[in-house]
């Protein structure tokens, strides 16, 4: 009797079995001219034979499309060379293997250095051409894991980011300034084992997320968490500089688990807007089962994930919360050169709901007016994450591009669409060597005299 595979192991999420290269890739369309740079995303991608034990589990392979002059000139994937690629255990006797990553949730440049991220372990620094150099421990400073979802600063390029255990200490602040030097690092008190995936940048503070997952060493899937009733919801707000670790309050919220911040920013009230895309008890189990290829009615990745609002008014100590949208999406980004400040557009993927209704799509919202435009990708057809790239000389937010794969089962092939982020029109379709796994995050990197590769 042969054994069913995990459900991240296949449809959109098939791995892929080799590495290529694939140099001029055919267009469709026109690819704007000032589009000059790669596209790189992260994705869970095991080896051939490998069954991982849960959906984040599985090995990073990193996937880039690199553009220029209006031509699709490479694509390329690579598998992130770690230690757990070959197996190598997180766990050893003398405790975390910080160097045994899977590296398979995000992609970003800082200073320089394109990371590869995964939340348990230290970044892994590649190559302009992905290939695979080691880890990046910033000069010995960095002694925790390191967020998969840092923030750069628009303003100021410094990096912020943190490292959460399960253990104490739980939480703990870093900044890395422009030239990729750590120069801040700070143990966050009345943080607790909650899991903290992601978190937010403000002008003037930064914004931890505690949810009802956490710590749980009953769970067997190698990633030792679960929902807990009695774990309290709560957001950290600390104030920035290096002393903010003196003053960080904590606010209790209802139940629920956020895995990634749309955006956060004070109000003209002083007040922190925080919104992001969260699950409740059932939405959790849902995913939770599909993640870990546990019998249950999780049929997508994501299940019950909608968008929620939190405006916390530090003078009041009090937080006013509500979702503001029933569709169920995940993956939220923006223009970040509004990060930390008040942004009026907001980009996601559309998923099923719990019960199959509904498609896939990539979701614009418009928070002044409170509309939602939905570009359908069609049938069998999962867009990623979309990426935004503003337009040359570009004067109002979504002046600019959203560059999204496809993975489209019925023609077992990928498309890299590069969107007009105004009205969500098809600008340009690029066609890739072959179908790429539906995978989590990833980064524009824009050509600068020492990046052109």
């Amino acid at each position: 009797m042969t054994t069913a595979k995990p459900p991240y192991l296949t449809g959109h999420f098939t791995p892929v079995a080799e590495e290529v290269t694939a140099t001029g890739l055919t267009v469709e369309g026109t690819i704007p001219p000032e589009l000059s740079g790669r596209l790189l995303r992260n994705s869970h991608n095991p080896k051939p034979g490998i069954t991982p034990t849960h959906w984040f589990k599985g090995s990073g392979m990193i996937h880039g499309i690199r553009v220029r002059d209006g031509r699709a000139e490479w694509y390329r994937n690579r598998w992130v060379h770690t230690p757990a690629l070959d197996g190598a255990p997180y766990m050893t006797e003398h405790g975390p293997d910080l160097a045994a990553s899977t590296a398979g949730t995000h992609i970003i440049e800082h200073a320089g250095r394109l990371l590869a991220l995964c939340e348990a372990n230290l970044p892994y620094e590649l190559s302009p051409e992905l290939d695979t150099i080691g880890p990046h421990d910033f000069d010995g400073k960095l002694r925790t894991a390191m967020t998969a979802h840092p923030k750069e600063d628009p303003v100021t390029g410094e990096l912020h980011f943190f490292g959460s255990s399960p253990f104490p200490p739980y939480l703990t602040y870093h900044v890395a300034d422009t030239t990729g030097t750590l120069v801040h690092t700070a143990e966050v008190p009345g943080a607790t084992g909650a899991l903290k995936h992601d978190f937010a940048l403000t002008r003037r503070h930064i914004v931890f997320i505690e949810g009802n997952v956490t710590f749980d060493p009953t769970e067997h899937s190698g990633i030792p968490y679960g929902w807990n009733d009695q774990q309290p919801s709560r957001i950290g707000v600390m104030p920035r500089g290096t002393d903010g670790h003196h003053h960080i309050r904590w606010y209790s919220i209802e139940p629920g688990n956020m895995l990634h911040v749309s955006n956060a920013y004070e109000d003209g009230q002083g007040r922190i807007v925080l919104e992001g895309p969260t699950v409740d008890r059932e939405g959790f189990h849902l995913s939770w089962n599909w993640w870990t290829g546990t019998p249950g009615r999780g049929s997508e990745p994501v299940s019950r994930s909608y968008t929620r609002r939190w405006t916390i008014d530090m003078h009041a100590h009090t937080v006013d919360e509500h979702i503001i949208d029933d569709l169920p999406v995940e993956f939220p980004t923006l223009n970040e050169d509004y990060l930390g400040t008040e942004n009026r557009y907001q980009y996601a993927i559309a998923f099923p709901d719990e019960n199959g209704l509904g498609g896939y799509g990539l979701v614009k919202y418009d928070r002044t007016t409170g509309a939602r435009r939905i570009h359908q990708t069609g049938d069998a057809r999962l867009p990623s994450e979309a990426v935004y790239v503003p337009a040359h000389n570009a004067t109002n937010e979504d002046d600019g591009y959203l560059l999204t794969v496809v993975s489209d089962l019925k023609q077992d092939a990928s498309q890299l669409l590069v969107l007009d982020a105004t009205g969500l029109g098809t600008i340009a379709t690029i066609h890739l060597p072959h179908r790429v796994t539906a995978g989590l995050h990833g980064s524009w990197i824009p050509d600068t005299p020492h990046n052109a590769a």
